[in-house]
């Protein structure tokens, strides 16, 4: 008989048999527990702007570290990052230890123009929860900064342990109703607890992509922003245009569209940007 495990790091909850992976591609079961198949697994890196997280109110004019594997626990048909998001251990990878990502954040914050810390991007980085927790910790100590840039589908359990090793986060509300996270393989509840619990704990901003006819009403962006100011009117959100991508043939978004949304979230948050336009 073969009793299945359930991984519980985020709300899609897969029951695994042995030897099976996620929905993630990133976890399987093996040795009878869950682990982290893609645990140090770097497929990009890159030293960004921080500005290009996006992140406008942290440290701006900084540099950070940028590094992504492989692997996510949506699957968005407009993904930006598909090639990456949707793959798994066939993807193309260097192996790195958190002690070693760690120490390359140092020196090259020791070099021009400087380096903030780590950015676990590109990918979903919270599928690899274990690698980041621990790169975190050492950031931490090292006097660096952690970074999230996430779909923020993890559990409360998980998410509560990491927030102390976190400074700041981008994290995208792709969409105001539930019926969109079900477009995506996702659930919204999740999501704004998260945003919610990191509110005031650690520098936060948030991204939507607006795609049309799915995301796109005026009445959803009230909404939205409604409930972000109930938080914190000070909140930046980063409200950006979409072009076809993967599976999605939707016409790219208006550059009207954007500039409506921008200005209907202005009457409830102090810092609302457009991105790419």
């Amino acid at each position: 008989m073969d009793d299945k495990i359930v991984c519980g790091l985020c709300p899609n909850a897969c029951s695994l048999s042995e030897g099976q992976t996620g929905a993630c591609r990133g976890r399987k079961r093996s040795g009878g527990k869950i682990v982290p198949i893609n645990y140090g697994c770097v497929t990009s890196a890159a030293l960004d702007p921080i500005e290009k997280k996006p992140l406008k109110h942290f440290h701006p004019g900084g540099f950070i570290l940028s590094v992504g594997s492989f692997g996510c626990n949506l699957h968005c048909p407009f993904c930006q990052n598909f090639e990456i998001s949707q793959s798994g251990m066939e993807l193309p990878h260097q192996p790195v230890t958190a002690e070693a990502l760690a120490e390359t954040a140092r020196e090259m914050a020791d070099k021009p123009p400087g380096n903030l810390g780590v950015a676990f991007t590109y990918n979903e980085p919270l599928i690899g929860y274990e690698f980041v927790l621990d790169t975190s910790k050492l950031l931490k100590n090292l006097g660096l900064f952690s970074v999230l840039v996430s779909n923020g589908m993890i559990s409360e359990e998980y998410w509560r342990a990491l927030l102390p090793y976190i400074d700041a986060a981008n994290i995208d509300l792709k969409g105001w109703r539930q019926e969109f996270y079900d477009w995506c393989g996702g659930d919204l509840a999740t999501v704004k607890r998260n945003i919610a619990l990191a509110a005031g704990k650690i520098h936060i901003e948030v991204t939507t992509l607006i795609i049309p006819g799915k995301n796109d009403s005026v009445e959803d962006m009230k909404e939205e922003a409604s409930w972000l100011a109930s938080l914190s009117p000070e909140i930046p959100l980063h409200i950006s245009r979409y072009f076809p991508r993967w599976r999605s043939d939707i016409p790219e978004t208006p550059v009207g569209k954007i500039m409506e949304l921008a200005g209907t979230a202005g009457e409830y948050l102090k810092y609302v940007y457009k991105g790419n336009c």
